[in-house]
């Protein structure tokens, strides 16, 4: 089977799906890899070091999906909405396809591939299962996104972050509250503890707590309880309007006392809760900063606005949402490395071996045969549930 890796075409987007270090494992395989010419250029990895490893290049973009079984992208059409739709008639009947899908946006995109009769595979619904650990793309883009963040906030802070004693006199810390403490929260709390700072973190998951404090940060205790706080995966769960303005109230004066807030609360396939208000914004100081990791999906401070940095009320407010794709050449590596561990699981003896038995094919498996045949997505737009298919079978 030969494995395309054409470029990415989303605006400003350096990041690529395979790098020359994962070639020579899908080639033990008995894989092929085919890559568009310039793929890895913007990431770091000259197409010389491709063609070293035993890869082959494609002159342009029409002879990667012309040529590959299966075709590996960061943001598939779905995932793309700017330019994506130019991969559509490109895609070939029987052909399969692995990368960010965004499966919970729009069911018009999920049916157009479908309708290409295309098998697809959606990272972002790898199920957090010990089994999966080494495909979890989502976990390996949180760690990039928390680390920038800090980052980030840091150069566009007005002052430093570590504590220090100077001629001058001593330097007070800078405060940093990470609000959400997944892998994006945790990675942000132990940057900023390498900065300096001091970390606080607040999560409604209550076992999040021994993993802030593992990291050294003080996490912030409120008095409100979340009902069922996590799904079966881990992921924090939506709650009603009433816990949300309950949380607002008493995160209110741990903001205000901080210098820098990041926010990290996301809730799969639904709009990020308002945990950070106007009011709240107006009361922090002047220079502060805010950088929020949900601005995708609305945001978590209510003056984010997406993709764009303000400055309301004295406070800058940053809503980037691709920060992971500011760190190319790691994200590259991170993300090749799953996906070349989830292409080894699915593909056997050089052919696809799908088994719906299996909860890493079955979770992540959108498309095939022609339907949608995903449970989460199907539950997720409200389509009748399928009846069960044997093994490999499609509906």
């Amino acid at each position: 089977m030969i494995v395309g890796v054409p470029r990415e075409i989303y605006p400003k987007e350096r990041r690529v799906a395979l790098v020359p270090a994962v070639i020579s494992n899908l080639k033990k395989a008995g894989l092929e890899v085919l890559v568009e010419a310039g793929a890895g250029h913007a990431a770091g990895y000259p197409d010389k070091e491709y063609l070293e490893k035993g890869a082959r290049l494609a002159a342009d973009r029409a002879e990667v999906f012309r040529a590959a079984d299966i075709i590996v992208q960061f943001l598939c059409y779905g995932a793309n909405d700017k330019n994506g739709n130019v991969d559509l008639p490109l895609l070939q009947k029987g052909q399969v396809l692995m990368g960010f899908l965004r499966p919970l946006g729009t069911l018009k995109t999920l049916q157009e591939i479908a309708e290409r009769g295309v098998t697809s595979f959606a990272v972002e619904l790898m199920p957090r299962i010990t089994r999966a650990q080494s495909m979890d793309v989502l976990s390996s883009m949180a760690t990039i996104c928390g680390y920038k963040a800090v980052l980030l906030a840091a150069d566009t802070l007005p002052r430093m972050c570590p504590m220090l004693t100077t001629a001058a006199g001593t330097i007070a810390p800078a405060r940093v509250l990470i609000i959400g403490a997944g892998v994006a929260g945790l990675q942000a709390i132990a940057t900023a503890r390498r900065l300096g700072a001091v970390a606080s973190a607040y999560d409604m998951r209550p076992a999040s707590k021994e993993q802030v404090q593992s990291l050294g940060g003080r996490f912030v205790e409120l008095a409100v309880e979340a009902t069922d706080a996590q799904d079966a995966s881990g992921y924090a769960k939506a709650q009603d309007e009433s816990f949300y303005q309950k949380q607002r109230e008493l995160l209110g004066n741990v903001i205000a006392e901080s210098d820098v807030v990041i926010t990290a609360a996301v809730i799969p396939g639904k709009k990020s809760p308002v945990l950070v208000t106007r009011e709240m914004v107006e009361r922090m100081s002047p220079g502060s900063v805010i950088v929020d990791l949900a601005a995708e999906r609305g945001g978590n401070c209510e003056l984010t606005r997406p993709d764009e940095v303000i400055v309301a009320h004295d406070v800058t407010i940053i809503g980037e949402y691709n920060l992971a794709g500011t760190v190319p050449y790691h994200a590259s590596q991170m993300f090749a490395r799953n996906i070349t561990s989830f292409l080894l699981h699915v593909v056997k003896d050089g052919k696809l071996q799908l088994n719906l038995q299996d909860e890493i094919m079955r979770e992540t498996l959108v498309t095939e045969d022609g339907g949608i045949v995903n449970a989460r997505v199907r539950e997720f737009f409200s389509m009748p549930a399928l009846q069960a298919a044997p093994a490999g079978g499609g509906a």
